[in-house]
């Protein structure tokens, strides 16, 4: 475990390799699961004031469950999440000519609709994150719908922190990112 500021973060987050790999995958992550994607609550109000800019690239079976259940819902533990459609696909998802699952939200980011490019635990997957009292716990999601991912992370030999870089350095910021990085090159002998 490595420990930064109040995150304590998984070793696997810098042994394990990962890079998405969308062709082999499908973008099965927007689509399978028990809930939607984890929402931070201020997360929750973005989605309801940029819905309008969203709702252009979405499904009309995700609008339809966006006006069943909202822009958000409340999972059994009282967490927000995205919506799902008939407890599958989430709500904000379309799929592209090839059948690739990938999202409106950031697709009207990408198209500079709004500022939001996506809820963070979306941008930071394979990583999960648990909130207690005093820290934060960062571990690595492993999931067989991602089996495409590690592979390929293998193959190009990308590292889990590597890949999500510009995610984490969103939650957490430069300077964070920058410890991490200096303590894993410090523990594989490279400074």
């Amino acid at each position: 475990m490595i420990i930064i500021d109040d995150t304590l973060i998984s070793d696997e987050i810098y042994t394990e390799s990962f890079v998405c790999d969308l062709p082999a995958c499908h973008g099965g992550c927007c689509v399978h699961g028990d809930a939607g994607a984890p929402l931070e609550k201020e997360e929750t109000q973005i989605l309801e004031n940029i819905y309008p800019l969203i709702k252009g690239y979405m499904l009309p079976r995700g609008i339809d469950a966006i006006d069943e259940q909202g822009c958000f819902t409340e999972d059994f533990d009282g967490e927000y999440t995205t919506p799902l459609v008939n407890n599958g696909e989430c709500a904000y998802v379309y799929f592209d000519e090839n059948n690739i699952a990938k999202c409106g939200i950031e697709k009207a980011w990408e198209e500079k609709k709004h500022d939001f490019r996506k809820p963070i635990s979306c941008h930071l997957y394979p990583v999960r994150i648990t909130k207690y009292p005093n820290y934060e716990a960062i571990n690595y999601h492993r999931w067989p719908i991602c089996d495409p991912a590690r592979t390929n992370g293998q193959k190009i030999n990308v590292k889990i922190y590597e890949f999500l870089k510009e995610a984490l350095i969103r939650k957490y910021g430069q300077e964070w990112y920058d410890q991490l990085h200096h303590y894993i090159q410090v523990s594989n002998g490279k400074k």
